[in-house]
């Protein structure tokens, strides 16, 4: 555990690095998913291929701010959105969930030769486990760790510092799915094979962070007790045959290391950072992600170091995937959180009731530095239609596929002025 506001820690509170991963489809000027080769080289250092052939992701570097690293992720963006337009006339999806899908062979497994043809078997087994319009959902990953002048000061152990954060982030977390949803409509080609040209509108803010979601097909239960144990607890899981490989535990929390993300790597170097797995593409961002989010989670992760760690037993680690994905949903009232104590509101009530606690720890910090960014969360919460999903929505429901084709276009459009 550390506390920021201790007077010898409160210098370096908000000192930490940033890495974004944002994923999205390249898709036709008719606004259909592309069918052409990945367009950049396999050793492209920031931008790589994730399930479907079509499917881009972008790595930024590790930056010292939120804001470097939204910055560099819209660079890459707009170099991106340039560079496939010219080679074959495409554009970028901008939104979590996919355009409309004419069939299966819309959506082609990512393939890989030589030494790396492993990855496209790996991609083959993921399609038939979970069906490829499941793969076709995108996301934004946050990585983030903290400052090592903090570290220093704290004079914490670094990995039992992030397994007591991991641990509560586990329990807590699912307020930032319920801040940043912004994909409540998709074209019913996604639900009905062959199908397209209207919208479905499911109850969700978000698809993929849901019950209709990427998903694993039963609930983890892991361990944080030590590093070993969480490496364990996750090989118990391929033991069991419940995932092929480690890189299969769909999670909203992950513990990484530095460099190759194994979990060999994991127990001899540390824990380097934390990866938040479950935020949306934000369309009104430009199918990107507002900064004032991923300094929220940065508050979160803090706010999360200081509090006694909760007792994460089964029941509450299979409960903490049901709150992830209760706080999906598009209206908060209908569906409860709860929490390691039995305890249980519904997601909007205990969601203010999180940034209440929050805006109290962070209360003797300068305002720009917290509760500026508290306040404009807390805003989704007591005003439902300043949430992104209700503004998404409202912009692009009716004809979902041909006002995202529109907002693709103007984006591509905006990269090239």
């Amino acid at each position: 555990m550390i506390d920021v506001r201790l007077p010898e820690l409160r210098a370096y509170a908000f000192e930490g690095k940033f890495g974004l991963e944002r994923e999205a489809l390249r898709v036709t000027d008719a606004g259909r998913m592309a069918r052409t080769p990945h367009p950049f080289p396999a050793d492209h250092p920031r931008i790589v291929r994730d399930f479907c052939e079509n499917q881009t992701e972008i790595n930024t570097r590790v930056w010292p701010s939120a804001e470097e690293a939204v910055a560099e992720l819209e660079a890459l963006n707009a170099d991106m959105l340039r560079e496939i337009a010219a080679k074959n006339g495409e554009l970028l999806w901008p939104f979590s969930n996919p355009p409309p899908l004419g069939g299966i062979e819309d959506v082609v497994p990512a393939k890989f030769t030589g030494s790396r043809a492993g990855k496209s078997a790996y991609r083959d087994y993921l399609a038939a486990k979970y069906g490829r319009y499941l793969m076709t959902y995108c996301g934004i990953h946050v990585n983030f760790s903290f400052g090592e002048r903090l570290l220093a000061a704290s004079g914490v152990d670094r990995n039992a510092l992030y397994l007591h954060v991991a641990s509560e982030a586990v329990v807590w977390g699912w307020i930032v799915v319920a801040l940043t949803a912004a994909s409540p409509v998709a074209d019913s080609s996604l639900f009905l094979l062959g199908g397209g040209g209207g919208d479905v509108f499911s109850g969700f803010a978000s698809l993929r962070c849901g019950d209709l979601g990427y998903w694993n097909h039963f609930a983890p239960v892991n361990d944080y007790s030590s590093v070993k144990a969480y490496a364990d607890a996750i090989r118990g899981h391929v033991r069991r045959g419940l995932i092929a490989a480690p890189s299969e535990l769909y999670y909203p929390v992950r513990l990484k290391p530095r460099g190759a993300n194994r979990l060999e790597t994991l127990e001899s170097d540390g824990i380097d950072h934390l990866e938040l797995r479950c935020v949306d593409l934000n369309p009104l961002a430009g199918g990107l992600v507002d900064a004032h989010d991923i300094r929220f989670a940065q508050l979160l992760f803090l706010w999360c170091a200081a509090r006694p760690q909760a007792r994460l037993t089964e029941l509450a680690q299979v409960q903490a995937v049901r709150n992830f994905k209760n706080a999906a949903r598009y209206d908060l009232d209908l569906a409860d959180i709860t929490l390691p104590d039995g305890s249980s509101a519904s997601v909007r009530g205990i969601g203010l009731r999180l940034l209440d606690s929050m805006e109290r720890f962070f209360a003797d910090f300068p305002r720009g530095e917290a509760a500026d960014i508290i306040a404009f969360e807390r805003r989704k919460l007591e005003r439902p239609e300043s949430r992104y999903a209700a503004q998404v929505f409202e912009r692009f429901g009716g004809t979902f596929a041909g006002k995202g084709l529109a907002l693709a276009r103007k984006l591509t459009e905006d990269a090239n002025v």
